[in-house]
């Protein structure tokens, strides 16, 4: 970052960059500015933000306001969540410990969810897969949502086996979807217009 950026801009990008973890291990994940600094902006550190993203050291998915086609133009561009770019990197910096990884009773454990989702991200991403989460006015969200073809489909991700997700189906019956997407640790299976996707075949999920 110092090789590549000014002195002071540097700075800024250094500290956007680890702030991440602690981004995650909020309940609600969007980023904020204030988490980086006392009285941050968009103004102050906005800039840093891009250059992190165009670099490709974290991955930026952006809020939607409406599930409907093309997707892509209903962005709320004030509004994004950041992932770091791999895994190990998030455990590096936020220091995991491996045994809590590991563990299968770690189910209970907040961050391992905002792990679980950083796993995903990268991989939507190795498959050129544009990262959108959808938030309306309330509480309901939905962690991702595709486009295929003309499809919208809403995804969501969990670290264990439980399994709800009242915003999903919240999601799909309002834009009348097709299915929706989870992904957790059970395996394939197809219930109630939600298809199952076990954590391990994460990749096989391509636009």
């Amino acid at each position: 970052m110092s090789k590549y950026a000014d002195t002071t801009t540097s700075v800024k990008i250094r500290a956007c960059y680890n702030s991440v973890p602690a981004q995650l291990a909020k309940e609600n994940r969007k980023f904020q500015y204030k988490i980086v600094q006392k009285g941050g902006t968009a103004t102050i550190f906005g800039e840093s933000i891009e250059w992190l993203n165009f670099a490709g050291t974290v991955l930026k998915c952006q809020k939607i306001t409406e599930g409907s086609i093309p997707i892509a133009v209903y962005a709320y561009l004030p509004d994004f969540k950041l992932y770091m770019s791999d895994v190990g990197l998030l455990a590096l910096k936020s220091r995991l410990p491996a045994e809590l990884l590991v563990a299968e009773n770690n189910e209970g454990n907040t961050f391992m969810g905002a792990f679980t989702e950083n796993y995903v991200a990268q991989s939507f991403t190795a498959n050129k897969i544009p990262l959108f989460y959808w938030k309306n006015d309330n509480t309901a969200e939905v962690d991702f949502v595709l486009q295929k073809g003309m499809d919208v489909i809403p995804v969501e991700v969990k670290r264990g086996v439980n399994t709800r997700s009242k915003s999903m189906t919240l999601f799909a019956k309002h834009y009348r979807c097709p299915y929706s997407l989870r992904i957790s640790q059970k395996n394939f299976g197809l219930e109630n217009g939600i298809k199952s996707v076990p954590l391990y075949a994460v990749f096989c999920i391509t636009n």
